[in-house]
């Protein structure tokens, strides 16, 4: 019995070892991760991007803790996340025909007196003129992308399960287009994220510019990258 009690003792140390040396490790790798995020917002460049971008989805929780440490804000860094992941996929987004992407816009960017209709494929755009979304539909269709104006959150894996994109270019605010990039990573999807430039539930406005030199990737006139710029999430 003593024995089998030694064994338990030292059984029961070695794994509280194991844990103090795991949670030690996942800490200085949650700083060095921060100070890393901190140093590329602050310089306008991005600082080790393979070992950042896996590195923040794992320890997501603990490097916006130290973020906030270092004076960073989760709008900041959600912003932050969003051009570096774009920044990683420009390559293969650019390299996907534009016949298997699709854009999805959210319903807020149309006019509070828009008459679209709701169809099992979104809301069904009727070019009245009260807002910029059909002109951008026009142009995006023109060069042959399929879009959707998103009128729910389990809209977009329904579209997806139908007409299975290899590329999506989502719009909206900073939270929506940060989910929607992780959701596109955990579905092995490649995605591009445009964060409107106001947040809100009635008539957001989106950086229509961005939208279509991201759609654009690959198409028409080569563009090896998407400008990147550090001044903020939108207001």
């Amino acid at each position: 019995m003593i024995f089998e009690s030694d064994m338990w003792i030292q059984l029961m140390v070695i794994i509280g070892e194991i844990t103090f040396f795991i949670l030690g490790g996942m800490l200085l790798a949650a700083v060095a991760l921060a100070v890393i995020a901190f140093y590329s917002i602050a310089d306008g460049k991005f600082y080790l991007p393979g070992v950042l971008k896996p590195g923040m989805v794992l320890l997501e929780g603990l490097v916006k803790a130290i973020c906030k440490l270092l004076g960073l804000e989760d709008r900041e860094l959600m912003a932050f996340f969003i051009k570096l992941h774009n920044a990683m996929n420009v390559k293969a987004f650019a390299e996907i025909p534009v016949e298997k992407r699709a854009v999805f816009l959210p319903q807020c960017l149309r006019s509070s007196r828009c008459p679209a209709n709701l169809t099992p494929e979104g809301l069904a755009c009727r070019r009245c003129g009260l807002c910029d979304v059909a002109g951008i539909i026009q142009r995006l269709e023109g060069v042959g992308y399929r879009v959707f104006i998103v009128p729910g959150s389990t809209f977009i894996k329904r579209m997806v399960k139908k007409y299975r994109p290899e590329g999506i270019i989502g719009v909206g605010c900073l939270m929506e287009v940060k989910e929607g990039l992780e959701m596109c990573d955990r579905m092995g999807i490649t995605a591009m994220g445009v964060v409107n430039l106001n947040d809100g539930c009635v008539e957001t406005l989106a950086n229509w510019n961005e939208v279509m030199e991201v759609a654009m990737l690959g198409i028409g006139a080569p563009s090896g990258s998407v400008p990147v710029h550090f001044d903020g999430p939108a207001d």
